[in-house]
């Protein structure tokens, strides 16, 4: 698929199987979640641009490299906090913006309720983070958000992406580049993954279909 990038990395593949697994409790779900969004940091910023510099160490002077321009770090509420942190810890120099989307769970649509940007997004690269892409709707939508209020320079970060939802980005971005750990086999007929590892945001949080609202 185009512009997909599947990050494949012994320890990824070890702690995704234990994220997938239905027995998995909510706390060592969000370490392991933590834990892979910092394995594939490294990958998603490979191609990030660096300026030289000149670094005076306590014996001499050392030519290195800094980042030309800091990325800001987008998450998709809710489910996109659980691997916002991790992307925090690597760039902690990256202002933070938050979307909120909400799938119907009859049309499957997304519904926007929240968005706080910083206005550096224009002139920076985005990093858009949500573990999960299924359908492509919530991601598609967030994306043309982002583009509708000037931000160009886009990538999409997941977990876990179904092909249904690769092929959504890749037929209204054709050039948008996609990172995630494992790409999985389809959607069922709710929209959730197969196999997947369920519903991210109710694991994260422990929340589920019968809560208080």
């Amino acid at each position: 698929m185009k512009n997909l990038h599947i990050i494949e990395h012994p320890l990824i593949r070890h702690k995704l199987a234990k994220l997938r697994d239905e027995a998995t409790p909510m706390q060592e779900f969000r370490r392991l979640l933590d834990d892979i969004g910092l394995l594939m940091t490294y990958e998603v910023t490979r191609e990030l641009q660096t300026v030289s510099v000149e670094v005076r160490t306590p014996v001499g002077t050392a030519s290195c490299s800094r980042l030309e321009r800091v990325p800001v770090l987008v998450t998709i509420l809710r489910a996109g906090i659980g691997m916002l942190g991790s992307f925090m810890q690597m760039l902690p120099e990256s202002p933070v913006g938050f979307l909120g989307l909400q799938r119907d769970e009859e049309t499957l649509q997304p519904e926007s309720y929240y968005s706080k940007i910083p206005s550096v997004a224009r002139t920076s690269p985005v990093i858009l983070i949500d573990p999960m892409l299924a359908t492509g709707g919530s991601a598609c939508d967030a994306i043309e958000h982002l583009r509708k209020n000037g931000v160009e320079e886009i990538t999409f970060v997941c977990l876990v992406a179904a092909p249904e939802g690769v092929r959504a980005i890749n037929e209204r971005y054709p050039d948008l580049q996609i990172y995630t750990a494992a790409l999985d086999d389809r959607l069922n007929e709710h929209g959730y993954i197969v196999p997947g590892l369920g519903d991210a945001g109710d694991r994260v949080f422990g929340t589920g279909a019968d809560d208080i609202r």
